[in-house]
């Protein structure tokens, strides 16, 4: 898949889904003086035209973040044991717990205070911050695994290889991981053969307790130098896919999401840490698209960029067998967190929770050599306010 280049497209309508403690890391040039509490009122909503936001102090209170903190060259970071949110004006590129995401819109300004909207709190940043409080997400049983491209549709192409190849091996190493953490698994193709997008989606909405993973990996017309992961889930409506310019904005955001818009989010949040955790290749988002194959599916769905064929290095891990097949472990690790939450409520792990270290094992003292002596030594929650 080729990637676009990105540009920021304004969209007209903002929309509030229903709200759904996260994990976060602690760092320690968070602003002097700034203070954290839990929500104690309402949501207060700033009218811009017909927009809808709310200022970073008022996201920080109801999350437990700090607040008053001051922008430093334009940003700011709310962070702290609950969570992190990194946010520049006028940009969105939005930090969540250590990974990038994509906003819908800008981060903008009013009287000296930050605003976000309030389809982004909803659609992007309350599912990562509080998993736990998605509304009607179901247990996951069967993962519809989908390679990109297959048959007269090369995809992407590198000196080493074909992207349909590529993306046949990864879920073909996939699939038998999943099936020994318990998930029935279906594959939308199995060979070297092209399947129409709507088949694919057919595939996922006729199964059982699902989610659909498609796999891609990428490439960059322009910049022979572009690297790294990237995921995408459906763009909510009233909302610009991340790339869109305006003109494209203005044209598909008012097109329908679907009701699983958020647990899609989750679920792309789930393999991307454990993706970035596990091999920490550079980090290009959470991101949002209405491709076919997530426009179409009604379950849970997300489309995996696992590194650009069009970069020198990067397309010769790719052409590694054990390169993919520790990308499908990750994959995997992923798939398994999304379940748990469902299942059980269960934290999703972070990057940061793959990435740390484990604490160094404590050496034993020298103990000299025992005396003849006879005596033993023993060594013993807040809702949201529309």
């Amino acid at each position: 898949m080729r990637v676009p280049v990105l540009r920021y497209g304004l969209a007209v309508a903002i929309v509030l889904g229903s709200a759904f403690t996260g994990q976060g890391a602690t760092n320690k040039s968070t602003a002097k003086h700034a203070v954290s509490k839990p929500l104690a009122g309402p949501w207060r909503v700033v009218k811009i035209g017909t927009h809808d936001y709310l200022t970073a102090d008022n996201i920080a209170e109801f999350y437990g973040l700090p607040t008053g903190v001051e922008p430093v060259e334009k940003t700011i970071r709310l962070e702290n044991d609950k969570g992190s949110l990194v946010f520049t004006l006028g940009s969105r590129d939005f930090q969540i717990n250590g990974v990038r995401n994509w906003l819908s819109f800008p981060v903008i300004e009013k009287d000296g205070k930050f605003l976000i909207s309030r389809l982004d709190l909803a659609e992007t940043i309350e599912p990562q911050m509080r998993p736990h409080m998605i509304t009607n997400i179901g247990k996951v049983r069967t993962v519809v695994l989908d390679p990109g491209h297959g048959g007269y549709d090369k995809g992407a192409v590198s000196r080493f290889g074909c992207e349909k190849d590529y993306t046949l091996d990864v879920a073909r190493q996939l699939r038998p991981l999943l099936k020994a953490k318990g998930f029935h698994v279906l594959m939308t193709r199995e060979g070297d053969y092209f399947v129409p997008l709507e088949v694919r989606a057919r595939i996922a909405n006729a199964a059982p307790d699902a989610i659909f993973v498609s796999i891609h990996f990428n490439a960059a017309d322009n910049n022979p130098d572009a690297t790294g992961f990237e995921i995408y889930s459906l763009t909510p409506k009233g909302a610009p896919s991340t790339h869109d310019d305006f003109m494209k904005a203005s044209a598909d955001n008012t097109q329908n999401g679907t009701p699983v818009d958020t647990h899609s989010m989750e679920l792309s949040a789930c393999i991307y840490h454990s993706v970035l955790g596990h091999i920490g290749e550079f980090d290009r988002g959470i991101k949002r698209a209405r491709f076919a194959v997530l426009r179409l599916t009604k379950v849970p769905s997300i489309l995996m960029e696992g590194g650009f064929l069009t970069e020198r290095g990067e397309s010769k891990l790719i052409a590694n067998k054990e390169w993919r097949g520790k990308l499908a472990e990750a994959i995997s690790t992923g798939i398994d967190n999304y379940k748990s939450l469902a299942d059980r409520k269960l934290p999703p792990m972070l990057v940061r929770d793959y990435t740390r270290k484990p604490p160094e094992p404590i050496a034993a003292p020298e103990v000299a050599a025992p005396s003849p002596s006879p005596t033993p030594i023993d060594i013993t929650k807040a809702m949201i306010v529309p």
